[in-house]
């Protein structure tokens, strides 16, 4: 609400307060009538702030399963796995009125995949605010625990705001980037709040949603759809069983990884390891024409081809995979058009 707005209700609060003093004594029947009156002008004046001031109610939190869907039928590319999983994941939490523990969702597979997109598509179908939600937090290893040597200091600090974010609404949503360069313990320090406990020192963290990407496992992810690639077959036959224990068991036992032997994974606290694949020439021409569109710029087939072809592709030889997947696209774009 803008500032100037509130100050006029306040200003018509104290003037309704002060015109019921001004003429007492009065009548029990009118007494009761003004305090009635009062009482449904201040309930009004509080709905009117929930409608403009962003807050833990239905009206700025509401998955929009139907949106979510869409939104991955149409901007995700080349990753039928994960947008299956993250639907079904996702559906299912926000459909259960009492959950068991919070949904945990680790992301993984190579820079440009779609990982940090499809966070984003998440907080857009759940908060009325997308990621500029106040209960959207996104931590970045690198650029907020960048000091191993501060890492009791980064414990407490990252548990003290868990609990105040959750404290304030229990559908907060944390985002952990590069999980994969944080500190073990650091990550072990969260765990509490992902388990399976009714409450912690009286807060319930059970409806908060937790994800974390790295780019962890994913050489295990290309390595499998190379295989399928060799051997001819389609890479809509991978199916999660395929990558799940396979990235999970490479995550947890990679010494170089912030994973490495975590109780996260050796409590089984993550609900889904999303694998995603690297991208394929197709998928770099589709998030091509899909940036034309969302610039306004008419889709231009040529266009999407001269910036697909600019990109670089591995192995060396057969070009399949783009090595940056569709990371570079809009600096690309910017050039091209």
């Amino acid at each position: 609400m803008k500032p100037k707005k509130r100050h006029v209700l306040l200003l018509w609060v104290l003037v309704f307060a002060g015109v019921t003093q001004a003429i007492e004594p009065i009548s029990t029947t009118i007494a009761v009538g003004m305090a009635a009156t009062l009482t449904a002008f201040l309930a009004s004046y509080q709905n009117i702030l929930y409608y403009f001031h962003e807050c833990c109610r239905p009206e700025w939190i509401s998955f929009n399963r139907t949106g979510l869907e869409a939104d991955l039928q149409r901007k995700l590319f080349g990753q039928h796995i994960a947008s299956r999983i993250i639907l079904k994941a996702v559906n299912g939490f926000m459909s259960n009125d009492n959950p068991k523990k919070p949904l945990v969702l680790s992301l993984h597979g190579w820079t440009g995949t779609g990982k940090n997109f499809v966070s984003k598509l998440i907080a857009e179908n759940l908060y009325k605010e997308g990621m500029d939600s106040s209960f959207v937090h996104v931590f970045t290893s690198t650029l907020h625990f960048p000091h191993p040597s501060q890492y009791d200091t980064y414990k407490t600090q990252l548990q003290q705001w868990i609990k105040g974010n959750v404290t304030n609404c229990e559908r907060s949503m944390f985002i952990f980037d590069e999980m994969d360069k944080m500190h073990p313990g650091l990550i072990d320090s969260i765990k509490p709040y992902l388990d399976y406990y009714e409450k912690l020192d009286g807060v319930s963290y059970r409806k908060a949603i937790f994800i974390f990407l790295s780019n962890a496992g994913g050489d295990s992810i290309i390595k499998t759809a190379l295989e399928f690639w060799k051997a001819g077959r389609n890479r809509e036959e991978i199916e999660l069983r395929d990558l799940e224990t396979l990235v999970s068991l490479s995550v947890f036992n990679n010494n170089e990884s912030g994973f490495y032997h975590t109780s996260l994974i050796d409590r089984h606290l993550v609900d889904f390891f999303v694998p995603f694949l690297p991208l394929e020439y197709r998928h770099v021409v589709q998030c091509v024409l899909a940036e034309m569109e969302a610039r306004g710029l008419k889709p231009d087939q040529e266009v999407a081809d001269i910036v697909a072809k600019d990109l670089v592709y591995f192995p060396k030889s057969e070009r399949v995979f783009s090595v940056k997947g569709c990371k570079t696209i809009e600096s690309k774009l910017d050039y091209y058009t």
